[in-house]
């Protein structure tokens, strides 16, 4: 395994972390403790020390399931990182109540990486509102926090404003070969890695959508670029996305949702070769062409403009649509439905459009907006 050292980490970290996100699950959706403890410490035992946990992930699970595969000795071989559900907070006091929980569920006296989760306009404004960063400064000064980050789902332009805001020293963002000018963009991992801070790369799988059900077209691409000679190794679309993640400068270390032993290999495997983050111009033009093939797939032509909104009804409209056309271009991917239902919140869901014809109006692409929002009620369930 490869490891890289953080700026400020007084430990090597493991080039690939684990994201305790997407344990699997019974028919249920219950998750399955013990055996999400083995996962961790097997991951552990095979070389990766960087746990990530969140408040929310797996209904509160997650963190203890952490807490239970710390004991025994492994908590002095990993680096736990957790969030602050920022969204859930209503006061000061409840920065301090959600804190104190997820050491109480981890069974930890100190979190070595804590981020503010999921920073979009409305939580930054939180963020600012709720004093969260002195807070955060006066239990890394009691020796409860090691360092101070966020994770990121917002523009460029907001991933600009918080980055200047505060002496961070290390970030989370999304980004793989699909979304490279989605949300904090290449351009935003160039500007954190400008100012020395550490990035961290969550979603180098687009939560899973690039390697499951590939499309025909998509998977002709690469068995294309294999047989004509353009790439002289035959690689899964998994190790073609870690490689692209990998091979970005600035990147400290890359988050994958490994949910069996079959992933943890496979991944462990190809983490641990010298030339993880190495690929030549002709294996960049083939990820591209890809690229452009999926991008193809594109249902509804949304520029993510926002001039649609505000809605009545608050709706999120260039969220939910970007969650609808992932959900065709990946060939209904479940990891999508699953991802919607968890960060569009109850009330804002596109079942919940009154169908005023305000947003399209408004709508510099003349999208049948109303249409949109009764296809993503069908196709989400709400």
């Amino acid at each position: 395994m490869q490891y890289r050292k953080f700026r400020t980490q007084d430990r090597e970290n493991s080039f690939l972390g684990m994201g305790v996100m997407r344990l699997p699950e019974d028919e249920d959706g219950r998750v399955d403790s013990q055996q999400g403890v083995d996962l961790i410490r097997y991951a552990v035992d095979h070389g990766i020390n960087y746990i990530d946990t969140g408040f929310t992930y797996h209904g509160g699970m997650s963190e203890r399931i952490v807490g239970e595969a710390l004991k025994d000795g492994y908590r002095e071989k990993v680096i736990i990182a957790d969030k602050m559900p920022i969204w859930l907070v209503r006061s000061e006091e409840d920065v301090d109540r959600y804190f104190t929980k997820q050491l109480r569920r981890l069974g930890v006296d100190c979190i070595d990486m804590y981020l503010i989760h999921n920073i979009i306009p409305a939580n930054w404004r939180k963020t600012q509102k709720y004093n969260v960063l002195p807070y955060l400064e006066k239990q890394k000064e009691e020796g409860r926090i090691k360092h101070i980050g966020f994770s990121f789902h917002g523009d460029y332009e907001l991933f600009k404003e918080v980055i200047d805001a505060y002496d961070w020293e290390f970030c989370q963002i999304q980004l793989n070969y699909l979304d490279k000018d989605e949300q904090a963009t290449l351009k935003g991992l160039e500007y954190a890695r400008s100012k020395g801070i550490d990035v961290i790369v969550m979603e180098p799988l687009k939560g899973g959508r690039v390697t499951d059900r590939v499309p025909e077209s998509v998977q002709a691409i690469w068995d294309d670029a294999v047989e004509s000679g353009t790439v002289t190794a035959d690689r899964t679309p998994a190790e073609w996305a870690f490689r692209w993640v990998a091979a970005q400068p600035g990147v400290s270390l890359v988050l994958s949702g490994m949910n069996s032993y079959e992933q943890l290999d496979e991944n462990i495997a190809l983490f641990s070769k010298d030339d993880v983050d190495v690929l030549n111009e002709d294996e960049l033009i083939v990820i591209d062409r890809v690229a452009a093939e999926y991008n193809s797939k594109i249902k509804y032509q949304c520029t993510g403009c926002g001039y649609c909104m505000p809605c009545p009804k608050k709706l999120e409209i260039p969220k939910i649509i970007d969650y609808l056309n992932a959900w065709y271009a990946f060939d209904k991917n479940p990891s999508t439905k699953m991802e919607y239902s968890t960060w569009i919140g109850d009330g804002f869901h596109a079942s919940d459009c009154l169908h005023c014809g305000e947003c399209e109006k408004k709508c510099p692409q003349s999208l049948p907006i109303s249409d949109i929002m009764t296809d993503g009620a069908e196709q989400f369930g709400k």
